[in-house]
């Protein structure tokens, strides 16, 4: 891949995160470096740098998609109080392949996972009670 200082600063942006950027959140940051980036310029880039496997994308029901640094293979819950996304790393979650691949008969390859629902703190903020099973925040 030809370097490019648009290109690094958008993989930059996103290696440097404290979480799941979208590409507006990428792109605010970069046009601090480079004030007069597009936003397409932005989307560009993070399109090439996941299809050459250095970031990847996750994919968001109804909203904009998110980008992660962290490339081995995770699944994610989804706060809908705070909108933020955590990672989680369940060995559980591996046998969901198996079990789709005995009821449907497809091959499964992968798997992408996000759950939707309430962190601790949104929940406590709302008067539920529970627990926060496994959830690291990135």
């Amino acid at each position: 891949m030809k370097y490019s200082k648009q290109r690094e600063a958008v993989l930059n942006a996103v290696l440097w995160s404290n979480g799941h950027p979208n590409a507006e959140t990428v792109y605010e940051n970069v046009r601090k470096e480079i004030p007069h980036i597009s936003l397409g310029t932005v989307y560009r880039n993070l399109n090439l740098l996941v299809e050459k496997g250095m970031i990847k994308k996750i994919y968001m029901p109804s909203q904009s998609d998110r980008f992660d640094k962290e490339l081995e293979h995770h699944d994610h819950i989804y706060c809908e109080g705070c909108h933020q996304l955590f990672d989680i790393s369940t060995s559980n979650l591996n046998e969901i392949n198996q079990i789709v691949e005995k009821e449907t008969g497809f091959q499964i390859l992968s798997h992408d996972i996000v759950f939707q629902g309430l962190c601790k703190n949104c929940r406590q903020e709302r008067k539920i009670e529970g627990e926060n099973y496994g959830i690291k925040r990135i």
